[in-house]
């Protein structure tokens, strides 16, 4: 999807980003964005071990 994008176009990008929000915002958006994958990232292991916890709390039942 992304494959053509070349530095023309990310220079391009980077100077609208900088007009909308300024140069002082935009390492407070990069670190807001970082935060939130982090969350993201951890909601995602802990779900993922819950499902793990209940899938063998289920077999062994099935087992007695």
């Amino acid at each position: 999807m992304f494959s053509n994008i070349g530095l023309p176009e990310i220079l391009i990008i980077m100077f609208v980003l900088v007009l909308l929000f300024g140069a002082k915002k935009i390492p407070e958006l990069a670190q807001g964005i970082g935060k939130g994958m982090k969350e993201f990232k951890k909601a995602m292991k802990d779900d993922d071990s819950e499902h793990k916890i209940s899938d063998k709390n289920q077999s062994s039942e099935k087992k007695d």
